[in-house]
């Protein structure tokens, strides 16, 4: 994003010592990822029970992984030792980098990251972990803003692959590079985005959910039928499933917000449907209902739909949220939010898609998409289903994304 050059950290730095602030799921699960890696963790949060409850679910953990023989008692031993768990902001004055991973609240991060710049020294990076929100306005509470940039773990972090690297307009290539080489080697794909709304994985799955929900809103057909009918294209879960595994609560609020921050583009326009399901408290498993029901976190046996489709209406529920996912990764590209390969992996590493969307749409053919945006389009005469101009050219010229 920068072209500027700071003083701090260059590329020739070590980082060694982590901070993490806020000892959640998503938090402890970066200090496991670089305890494992071999840095010293210092894991803050102002609850103690917080930080008890995350010492005890990670010696839970490790103790599973010994026991299915992917790591041996010493192992166990070294990635506990790496980690401390403090309960004061001033614990983490000597690392080498922190990762902020609280609430996604701006003003509550901005005043976080005021706090710690007090305590940490001048070339400390400060990263956050905020899945939606700008970068840029959180490093902007910082009197240095080119030491920050976002670090976006995905959940649980232990498990996925990606991260995506998100340096704000402030952020210097040093910084931003150093984080790059520092996170793959922790075993993660990296992949860099630009500081826009939903990043890369937020942005471009975004009608993965809300066409899946145009679709039964239309009674075009039954939830289970629509995941089913997606299943089928081997992705690992119907979107309503998914959406009912990650929360109302956080898939909505985020649909919600990448939908303010584009201006309201109709793209990205929330569902009544999903909001309705908020207002109820129904945040699907968490909750014990959504979509679908619930009993001990596990999804009850309620696919067994009446309904039959067509294999004429299985195809056109699969094109319309195949092309429409394609169609966003296109103009993601055309705004050059991120590269083809950085776009793709983010999508297979990041939120476990059978292939690459623009590798995808490359098999599919060009032609194939814009026909399919086009024929939406001219039925519906909605702005959400226009043509990324990307998509349009290339299908012009005979180009593909790859090769």
């Amino acid at each position: 994003m920068s072209n500027q050059k700071s003083t701090i950290k260059n590329q020739d730095s070590q980082i060694s010592k982590v901070g993490i602030i806020g000892a959640g799921t998503m938090g402890a699960g970066i200090a496991q990822v670089a305890a494992t890696a071999g840095c010293e963790v210092k894991l803050y949060d102002v609850k103690q029970d917080q930080l008890d409850q995350a010492a005890a679910d990670l010696d839970k953990i490790l103790a599973r992984l010994v026991q299915k023989g992917r790591i041996d008692s010493q192992e166990r031993e070294r990635i506990q030792g790496n980690i401390a768990h403090v309960d004061a902001l001033s614990e983490l004055s000597h690392c080498d980098l922190v990762i902020e991973a609280i609430v996604e609240n701006l003003e509550v991060k901005k005043k976080v990251f005021g706090e710690l710049e007090k305590r940490v020294s001048d070339d400390c990076i400060i990263a956050t972990n905020t899945s939606s929100l700008s970068i840029t306005s959180i490093a902007s509470a910082l009197k240095n803003p080119e030491r920050c940039l976002g670090i976006h773990f995905f959940n649980p972090a232990p498990l996925m692959k990606l991260v995506e690297i998100i340096p704000a307009v402030q952020t210097s290539t040093n910084i931003t590079e150093l984080c790059k080489e520092t996170i793959a080697s922790w075993g993660k794909t990296v992949a860099v985005a630009k500081d826009t709304p939903g990043f890369i994985v937020n942005r471009v799955a975004r009608p993965f959910y809300s066409e899946a929900l145009r679709i039964y809103e239309e009674g075009m057909a039954s939830i289970p039928a629509i995941d089913k009918a997606v299943k089928q294209m081997e992705f690992r879960m119907g979107p309503f499933e998914l959406m009912d595994f990650i929360g109302h609560d956080v898939n909505y609020v985020v649909t919600e917000s990448v939908f303010e921050a584009f201006y309201y583009d109709p793209r990205y326009k929330p569902s009544l449907t999903q909001k309705r399901l908020v207002e109820a408290g129904w945040m699907g498993r968490k909750s014990g209902k959504g979509f679908y029901e619930f009993a001990d976190g596990v999804k009850q046996d309620l696919d067994h739909d009446p309904q039959m489709l067509t294999c004429a209406d299985v195809k056109a529920i699969q094109d319309r949220i195949l092309v429409m996912l394609i169609n966003e990764a296109a103009d993601a590209l055309y705004l050059k939010i991120a590269s083809a390969d950085d776009l793709d992996n983010a999508m297979t590493k990041g939120v476990n898609y059978p292939k690459g969307l623009l590798a995808w749409a490359d098999e599919r053919g060009l032609d194939w998409c814009v026909e399919q945006l086009d024929a939406l389009y001219d039925f519906y005469r909605e702005d959400r289903y226009r043509c990324s101009p990307l998509l349009r050219s290339k299908a012009s010229k005979n180009e593909m994304f790859f090769g």
